[in-house]
């Protein structure tokens, strides 16, 4: 049996949860022999029969699960990797510095002007956008591992914000319906909107860090020498690429 043993990038990982994930999905693909996912570089290494399943059908499989895996076979592979994780860390970072934008003042109003008039509708034109669209990708991932029968860290997030923002709106619209009972309606759209804001940020420091570690890895393999001297037989000397320099 001829398999092929290749690594392909992994987009949309937010925890090691996720790479658990994304590795049990392929393992358990038929045709495949061995899968490993590595979290920190975002790779992941897979051994599979051809004849039984195709680099098409390992992306379908881990897309079916809310993450996806770039197929690059051609010269430009490693340079496709770092463009497509620069595209990834420029939205994470539009959508961090945009959410907190809009999480400050939803703070102040939150905590400090709770009671003035109009106070839960525009705290709710504020979390909107920090929820629905910012946040979106958390509740995306959380639905995809729930018909999977799984779950991460995205199904927390995804349920924690979005019972609190559901919660608040309802309260928002119908607070009759709790001072018929003698309570107060209370609202928590700065909850949402404020968690979201935290945890985009959390992932963008992370993302910087893993940048950083990956460039000084680079940098450092990139003092390896590019070639060597061959000594032959007949004492004479020969300069090769180190690619071609095989044990045995």
């Amino acid at each position: 049996m001829s398999t092929i043993k290749t690594t392909y990038p992994v987009t949309g990982m937010s925890c090691a949860s996720c790479a658990v994930s994304v590795e049990s999905m392929l393992s358990a693909q038929n045709g495949v022999l061995k899968a490993a996912v590595n979290f920190a570089t975002g790779n992941v290494q897979v051994e599979f029969d051809p004849d039984k399943i195709s680099p098409a059908q390992l992306k379908s499989s881990v897309q079916g699960i809310g993450y996806d895996i770039e197929i690059t076979n051609n010269e430009d592979a490693q340079q496709q990797m770092e463009d497509l994780r620069l595209k990834e860390y420029k939205q994470l970072r539009f959508k961090t510095f945009a959410s907190i934008t809009l999480a400050v003042p939803l703070i102040i109003v939150g905590m400090f002007f709770m009671h003035a008039p109009y106070a839960n509708y525009i705290t709710w034109i504020l979390s909107t956008p920090i929820v629905l669209i910012f946040g979106r990708q958390f509740f995306i991932n959380a639905w995809k591992q729930t018909k999977h029968k799984s779950a991460n860290m995205d199904t927390l997030v995804a349920i924690s914000t979005g019972v609190a923002y559901l919660f608040s709106v309802f309260n928002t619209i119908y607070p009759q319906y709790w001072h018929s009972k003698g309570l107060h309606a209370q609202v928590y759209f700065e909850s949402a909107g404020v968690v979201i804001a935290f945890i985009l940020l959390g992932k963008l420091l992370e993302d910087r860090a893993k940048s950083n570690t990956s460039s000084a890895i680079k940098k450092l393999m990139g003092l390896q020498p590019k070639t060597v001297t061959k000594l032959n037989a007949d004492n004479s000397e020969v300069i090769i690429s180190i690619a071609d320099v095989k044990v045995n």
